[in-house]
Order: C-alpha cells, then structure tokens, then sequence
C-alpha cells in the first residue's frame, strides 16, 4: 500500500480505539495505540503498517505475542482481523518498545485520537513525536524481564495444555487450544533470538 494509504489506515485505526474505549462501563482496558515500522521510516509502499496496542492487563497474561481469551474479539471490534495490520498487545506496565517495537508514535490515548502526531506522519514530519529509544541498559534490563515472564507463560500453557476444563475456556472466536500454544512458543523464542543478539546472551 501507498503511505498515504498507510496513514489513512491508521487514523480508522485510531477512531477505531475511541469507538472501543466507549464501550466499558469501568475503565477501559485498551489504554493506547502507536504506530511502528516502515510507516514511520520511509514513504515507500509497504505490504502492512504495524501497530502496538496497550492493555490494562498483568504482564504475565500479555507476555509477548500471547493472546488472552479474554482479548480474542478485540481485532475483530478495532477491525484489524482482516485488514493489512500487523498488530501486537503490550501490557501497560511494560515499554511499549521492545527488541521489535523501535521507538513508535502514539497515534491514540485515552484523550483520543493523536490528531497532531497522524498529521504530522501525514506530512513525514513526525521524528520527534515519536518514543525515545531505551538505554542500552534498559533495553538489556527489559528484554531479561520478558524472556522470564515468557518461559513462565510457556510452561502454563504447556501443563494445562490438555486440563479439559482449560481446553474449554482457551477457545472461541476461531482460537483453539493449539493457537495459544503456538503463540506462547513463537513469543518465548522470538524473544529469545533477540537475547542472543545482545552481547553476553541472556538466553
């Protein structure tokens, strides 16, 4: 797609959290949107712009690339399932950064949509809006953090994997058992790389 088109994508995007964060009668648990990737770093065509959505949810229930049952329905709600999206949950407790994540631009909050930051992305004028980049050390801290509460996920799933009463509540909204299996593995060892680029392998 064009970034042009990009953009617009991410403004429906945008007005999509503010229709969803509407309808909690507590407080929401969609906190924020940003944007990251090729959006932000060329206007060249792209196949898909990647967006980071921040949650109200523990860390050890929104470990990287984990997908909570009770989340399923919420691509569906902020119409990403089918769209060109890449898209990913971080815990409101943790950076929105990470090995993968390079410092994004919020493009909705709370507040509603980041009018200025989509217009400023619009024109490509967007480089200091966007997150600053950990420290080094930060980033080594972060990523040792996530590998652990990862491994913990993984053996969860792993042990509850065939408890029928888990099976039961782990499905629905075309997720199945074997799709958070998959997911705890592929978010464990992608983390898990990325530790093995660092120097002193924290893996």
């Amino acid at each position: 797609m064009r970034h042009e088109t990009a953009v617009r994508r991410l403004r429906t995007i945008a007005d999509r959290c503010q229709q969803a964060s509407g309808l909690w009668d507590e407080e929401p648990f969609l906190t924020g949107a940003y944007a990251f990737g090729a959006v932000l770093d060329t206007r060249a065509d792209m196949d898909v712009v990647q967006v980071v959505f921040v949650l109200d949810l523990p860390p050890d229930e929104l470990t990287w690339c984990a997908q909570p049952q009770s989340c399923v329905g919420l691509p569906h709600l902020l119409q990403i399932d089918k769209a060109p999206v890449d898209w990913y949950w971080r815990p409101v407790l943790w950076p929105v950064s990470n090995h993968l994540v390079d410092r994004p631009l919020r493009i909705w909050s709370a507040d509603g949509p980041d009018v200025a930051a989509l217009y400023a992305l619009e024109r490509g004028d967007a480089e200091t809006l966007r997150l600053p980049a950990p420290t080094a050390t930060e980033a080594r801290e972060q990523l040792a953090t996530e590998l652990e509460a990862s491994l913990a996920h993984l053996r969860r799933v792993e042990t509850a994997y065939w408890e029928r009463e888990w099976r039961t509540e782990h499905r629905g909204f075309g997720v199945y058992p074997e799709n958070h299996l998959w997911d705890a593995v592929h978010g464990y060892l992608d983390l898990l790389a990325a530790s093995r680029r660092l120097p002193g392998d924290l893996g």
